[in-house]
């Protein structure tokens, strides 16, 4: 199976739209955009954290499986990226966090950044 693990704080932080000022907002249009789109992924995980959490539910709703991390986001995407290679999945993270590909190097996942996700998001409408 082909996983997408976004980092949603990164990617959400990529593009400055003033995602700051509603964190909560730019999680469901990060969201809402994941869904929509048509990617070439069999699942899709959206790691949020903090504040953001308030603006996806957690659980899963078409075919985008949101989790809230109970604390720092990047354990949280670890911890998805192990689980879903340890079951044989092919894993690609989107992020473009050094400190955490880094964490991710070991467990062979590829990597696909922000800026590249957002485009394949707003292409595949």
């Amino acid at each position: 199976m082909k996983v997408l693990v976004v980092d949603g704080a990164n990617v959400v932080g990529s593009v400055p739209d003033g995602w700051w000022r509603d964190r909560a907002g730019a999680a469901a249009r990060l969201h809402a955009g994941l869904q929509n789109a048509d990617l070439s992924f069999d699942w899709v995980v959206l790691v949020l954290e903090g504040s953001a959490g308030a603006g996806v539910p957690e659980g899963e709703v078409a075919g985008v499986t949101t989790v809230h991390a109970p604390g720092v986001g990047d354990d949280e995407v670890v911890a998805q990226c192990r689980d879903h290679t340890a079951s044989g999945d092919a894993v690609t993270v989107a992020s473009a966090d050094r400190g955490l590909l880094s964490r991710l190097d070991p467990l062979g996942v590829t990597t696909l950044g922000p800026r590249a996700l957002r485009a394949e998001v707003a292409r595949r409408r």
